[in-house]
């Protein structure tokens, strides 16, 4: 599986998040990614990390269900 950085993020639908960290659940010890949308009211979300990594179906063609695209600040 691949490192998740910080950094911005696009979704497959094509909204940008910037992921801030990973994260271990207290209980299940599960890893997590907290990550923030880049538009609206830009509250604090978390998914696991094998859903962040899903491949999703887009026009018939698989694709990352998000794609890395740079550091937040050059």
């Amino acid at each position: 599986m691949t490192e998740i950085k910080p950094g911005k993020y696009r979704h497959f639908k094509g909204g940008e998040y910037e992921v801030i960290a990973t994260a271990t659940h207290s209980e299940s010890m599960e890893k997590l990614v907290v990550y923030r949308p880049l538009y609206g009211e830009h509250g604090i979300w978390v998914r696991p990390v094998e859903m962040f990594h899903d491949m999703k179906t887009l026009d018939g063609v698989f694709v990352p269900r998000f794609q890395y695209s740079g550091p937040m600040h050059p």
